[in-house]
């Protein structure tokens, strides 16, 4: 199974680019670690963005994605423009999308630590969260029941 982890930062919108085959963990290359909204919010820019995130997605033969889930409200609440981005990536219709919340992601990442450092998986240090995203995912499908047993 091949997921794309999402983390959506103002803008920007960071990719990690993620497989499991067999037990194994893949990091494929990607020829973009992130995508950015243009600054003035137009429709023509985030029809842009959609469609920059759709090539990508098949070009790379992709069709799940998983986005870190942000608060509306609060200290910590989105923007405008990344509920933008995740509207637009939800709509692309050859896409399988999903939100992740941050205490699910935790739950799976206890019951199921990352084996290795991040450091060796070669990503730069603004993936991280992208790709704990990704994992977490590929852990929640691989073992359904993981969040209900804790």
């Amino acid at each position: 199974m091949n997921v794309c982890g999402v983390e959506i930062k103002g803008s920007e919108a960071i990719l990690c680019l993620l497989s499991l085959e067999d037990d194994v963990f893949h990091l494929p290359e990607c020829r973009a670690r992130k995508l950015t909204f243009g600054k003035n919010g137009s429709a023509k820019s985030l029809k842009a963005f959609q469609a920059e995130f759709a090539k990508l997605m098949q070009d790379y033969k992709f069709t799940h994605v998983v986005i870190k889930e942000r608060p509306t409200k609060g200290k910590f609440a989105g923007g405008a423009a990344g509920f933008k981005l995740e509207a637009a990536i939800q709509l692309i219709d050859e896409l399988n999308v999903e939100l992740l919340s941050p205490t699910d992601k935790k739950a799976l990442l206890k019951r199921n630590p990352i084996p290795i450092s991040f450091n060796e998986t070669g990503l730069k240090i603004f993936q991280q969260e992208a790709f704990e995203t990704a994992y977490a995912l590929l852990m929640q499908i691989k073992y359904p029941n993981a969040i209900e047993q804790d």
